[in-house]
């Protein structure tokens, strides 16, 4: 199977997720259009969509998956990153280096098990080696147990387990893959990738 990857500019990226986190009902918070932009202005990052046909529709292809990173810097000013660098800081280099945050993404429940999350991961991987990135790194928490299969499919790293105080489930898993060439020889997808109008 071929997935047709979309890499979208800002603003009309920031609108599309806006619309495809619509789709997530395990999603309580949903992130804004202007939240992402807010996020992303003045910083280098990938917005990136992965399209399916519809079942039933001739030839009508919506998008099913999404993945959105970021460039992460060692001083960061909004109060969410500052806190994320400080958590890693003991197991992730920044001196120089450039690390890649993998923000936020996920695949509608109709679609999952189909690779698009895989295709879109390491596209993300070789957009970050092609822009001179040293590591990817990745946040999520205890209870995510399909997402932390899929990072350990993925060949992420642990490197860091932020116990909850009350709650196990509610752990943060902090993991992360260094980007090399030989990152990029084992991917298995195919795609094409295009730029959105």
């Amino acid at each position: 199977m071929e997935h047709t990857i979309v890499q979208y500019t800002l603003e009309a990226g920031a609108l599309e997720i806006e619309y495809i986190e619509e789709h997530f009902r395990e999603f309580r918070e949903k992130k804004t259009a202007v939240e992402i932009a807010e996020r992303l202005r003045d910083r280098e990052h990938l917005i990136l969509l992965s399209m399916a046909p519809v079942l039933g529709e001739d030839g009508e292809v919506i998008p099913v998956a999404y993945k959105i990173g970021h460039e992460l810097r060692s001083t960061e000013t909004d109060i969410q990153l500052i806190d994320l660098v400080g958590q890693i800081r003991d197991v992730v280099a920044f001196d120089n280096r450039k690390v890649f945050y993998s923000w936020i993404g996920g695949t509608r429940e109709e679609w999952r098990g189909q690779g698009h999350y895989r295709a879109l991961t390491e596209q993300q991987e070789e957009w970050a080696h092609a822009n001179g990135y040293d590591e990817l790194v990745v946040k999520t928490k205890n209870k995510y147990y399909a997402m932390r299969g899929t990072l350990d499919h993925l060949r992420f790293d642990v490197v860091k387990f932020q116990r909850h105080l009350t709650d196990n489930r509610e752990s943060k898993v902090y993991l992360s893959k260094r980007i090399g060439s030989d990152v990029l020889r084992e991917h298995r997808t195919t795609r094409s990738v295009v730029e959105a109008a």
